[in-house]
């Protein structure tokens, strides 16, 4: 939520006092230092209030009112469908008006039902509600006016009803950014601390979603660096982390009134390449800080050549007005380009993903490169994947082939047979399984002595009756439903022919 401010914020090097302690003894007074609290203004002007909505769209929480007209055939596909999207985890509704998708299953056995179905499109659009339509009629007649801009399913492709309804819905949400000044300090004020925030939110990402975290100094994250590891072997989290170095130098540090020494930082980054294996450590480095002398630098390139960073932004120092730093003896400007430019180039000489050429990764797509040729995907430890523009790929996570690697990115390419994931609030269930069973029709289903009858459909549980006799361990049942679908057939053509 933004916030309003009264005055310039300094940088955060100035906000320190020169009465700090240095760097080796923080080690003793860290956990005494609490940030100060900036109470946010609460927005009650005009009906709004605090608790701000997001616009964001996650698939599988919507409410999806299904109609279907015609045979027996065409009622089957419906609860077929149904059952698709309510193990997806989409609420199955009979209350059309409260629906945020209308899913209208068609027939051209007789015209009054495609004219129900035709004004039944007039009426969605007229209330804004997301439409998809299926069945016989835009099977036969896609290119009939009316279902224009609609999405489309035919009677061959009811099992990819889920797949179109999250097109139609357009899932806004597949990656996830938490970022603030200091994401390491969260809960300090109130209680609490980062890990249990980072918990409670991988309990209900879905699968095909991914978390970013974003920037946090040494010294608030070496006292959960345990819980943090753990939280970023998360198989929906990110194993990456920006952690700002700043400088090599513990006396440019102590200058800058930073609140961690290089020993600091190392601890973290050593902690977390050792339980984290192949994490990403982001870092920021300012060349140039007034009072750092050639030795200073020296220690900067030291800790690079190190590390080798595969994510590093280099600033050169300029003096903010009105600053501490600003006051201080400035560094000569030719000097701080020449050790900028002798970082770089330490930067640009090691590639650090030569070694994953040939590996296979699973990525997830979620934009355009900036020149238009490529879509941008980033694997585990959200290192750059370029894709092809293949467009149901975008928003989906896919498993693709490196076969190149630069400075900065690699390139892959979709795998053979590789597995697809789109984001959903519930596990899909496997081929066979059959949703919406209440306890009773499981124990039908085990011993064939009741009547099923009253759990196709009711109380907004739908499930798939074309499943049933693959599931159920009753042979008498099975060969029951068999007869159906067989009668179900011939009503049908019956129907048609008699048109």
């Amino acid at each position: 939520m933004p916030a309003t401010c009264d005055s310039l914020i300094e940088d955060i090097e100035d906000i320190v006092s020169a009465q700090d302690p240095k760097p080796h003894d923080r080690l003793f007074v860290r956990k005494s230092i609490v940030p100060h609290v900036r109470k946010r203004n609460k927005l009650k002007q005009d009906g709004w209030t605090e608790d701000l909505q997001a616009d964001s769209v996650i698939p599988g929480t919507q409410k999806i009112w299904v109609k279907t007209w015609g045979c027996s055939h065409n009622n089957s596909d419906g609860e077929y469908m149904a059952g698709q999207l309510a193990a997806y985890g989409y609420k199955i509704t009979e209350n059309s008006s409260s629906a945020d998708l209308w899913l209208l299953n068609s027939c051209t056995v007789k015209n009054p039902a495609e004219d129900h179905f035709r004004n039944s499109i007039k009426k969605a659009q007229e209330q804004d509600k997301k439409v998809v339509v299926a069945g016989c009629v835009p099977q036969a007649q896609p290119r009939m006016d009316y279902l224009k801009g609609l999405s489309i399913i035919g009677v061959q492709q009811i099992d990819r009803v889920v797949e179109v309804v999250e097109e139609t819905i357009k899932e806004g949400v597949c990656e996830i950014w938490l970022t603030s000044e200091d994401t390491g300090a969260y809960g300090r004020d109130i209680g609490t601390d980062l890990p249990t925030l980072l918990w409670k939110l991988v309990e209900v990402i879905p699968e095909g979603a991914m978390l970013r975290l974003g920037m946090t100094n040494p010294p608030y994250i070496l006292e959960h660096l345990e819980e943090m590891a753990k939280i970023l072997l998360h198989p929906r989290v990110y194993s990456f982390l920006h952690v700002p170095v700043q400088t090599g130098s513990d006396s440019v540090l102590m200058d800058m009134k930073r609140e961690y020494c290089i020993a600091d930082f190392k601890q973290v980054a050593d902690f977390l390449k050792e339980r984290v294996p192949g994490i990403t450590i982001a870092t920021d480095i300012i060349c140039g800080f007034p009072g750092e002398t050639e030795a200073d630098f020296k220690e900067t390139l030291k800790l690079v050549q190190e590390y080798k960073f595969p994510s590093l932004f280099i600033n050169q120092f300029y003096p903010r007005p009105g600053t501490p730093a600003a006051k201080m003896e400035q560094v000569h400007a030719q000097v701080k380009k020449q050790r900028t430019r002798e970082l770089s180039q330490l930067f640009q000489s090691y590639t650090p993903y030569d070694h994953k050429v040939g590996e296979r990764q699973q990525v997830l797509i979620t934009e355009e490169s900036f020149d238009g040729q490529y879509y941008v995907a980033h694997n585990k430890f959200y290192e750059q994947v370029l894709v092809p523009k293949q467009p149901e790929f975008l928003g989906k996570m896919i498993e693709v082939d490196i076969y190149e690697a630069g400075k900065h990115f690699m390139k892959g390419k979709p795998a053979d047979n590789g597995k697809i994931h789109t984001p959903s609030i519930v596990t899909p269930l496997l081929k066979g399984e059959i949703s919406g069973l209440t306890e009773e029709f499981k124990s039908f289903s085990a011993n064939g002595t009741a009547s099923p009858a009253h759990h196709f459909r009711g109380n907004e549980n739908y499930f798939s009756t074309s499943l049933l006799p693959w599931n159920l361990k009753s042979s008498r049942v099975k060969k029951l439903y068999m007869g159906l679908a067989l009668l179900t057939v011939i009503t049908a053509v019956t129907m048609a022919i008699f048109k």
